[in-house]
C-alpha cells in the first residue's frame, strides 16, 4: 500500500511539468548510400513555479526526438527568481550565438510581451508580467538558450546584499 503511495506521489510530482514543443525539423546527413533522415525536436519543459529547461533530442522519428529532448530538457533545468508581482527582479541580458535576449520587468497586469521562444519560456518560468526582446538571431534554439543564460543571471534582493556583505 505504501509503495502505491509513493509511486503516486512521484507520478504527481512529473505531471507538474509542462512541455512544449517549439520546433520539430527535419534533418538530413549525408553518407555514402545517399542521405540519411532524421528528426531534431527543440523542447522547452516547465512548471510555471519558477523553473524551466530547454532540450534538444534527435533521432530517427519524431516521437523518439521528443522524449530525448524532455530528458535534455530535465537536465537543464534553470530555477527563476519570480517577484510578488510575477514578475524578474531586474532589468537582464543573455545571449547565445548571435541572439541576445532583454528582458525587463514590467508592471502587473500588462502579460507576457515576447515573442517565438522566449515568450514560451517566460509563460513555463510562471512569470506573468514581463517585456522581453529578442535581437540578432531569430533560430529558435539560440534565442531559447539565450532567455536561459538572461534567467540564470538573475538574482533577487537578499542574494545581491549577501553578495555586498550588507546585512538587512
Amino acid at each position: 500500500m505504501s509503495n502505491r503511495r509513493k509511486s503516486n506521489k512521484l507520478k504527481e510530482k512529473e505531471t507538474d511539468w509542462q512541455e512544449r514543443v517549439v520546433q520539430i525539423r527535419r534533418v538530413t546527413k549525408v553518407v555514402k548510400g545517399g542521405k540519411k533522415l532524421s528528426f531534431r525536436a527543440i523542447l522547452i519543459i516547465g512548471n510555471e513555479k519558477g523553473e524551466v529547461g530547454v532540450g534538444v533530442g534527435k533521432a530517427s522519428d519524431v516521437i523518439g526526438a521528443v522524449k530525448k529532448a524532455v530528458s535534455d530538457g530535465k537536465k537543464k533545468i534553470v530555477s527563476v527568481p519570480i517577484t510578488k508581482d510575477s514578475s524578474i527582479p531586474h532589468i537582464v541580458k543573455g545571449r547565445s550565438g548571435a541572439a541576445k535576449v532583454i528582458m525587463r520587468p514590467s508592471a502587473p497586469g500588462s502579460g507576457v510581451i515576447a515573442g517565438g521562444s522566449v515568450r514560451t519560456i517566460l509563460e513555463l518560468a510562471g512569470v506573468k508580467n514581463i517585456l522581453a526582446k529578442q535581437l540578432g538571431s531569430n533560430n529558435p534554439l539560440n534565442n531559447a538558450r539565450a532567455a536561459t543564460d538572461a534567467l540564470l543571471k538573475l538574482k533577487t534582493f537578499s542574494q545581491v546584499a549577501q553578495d555586498r556583505g550588507i546585512t538587512s
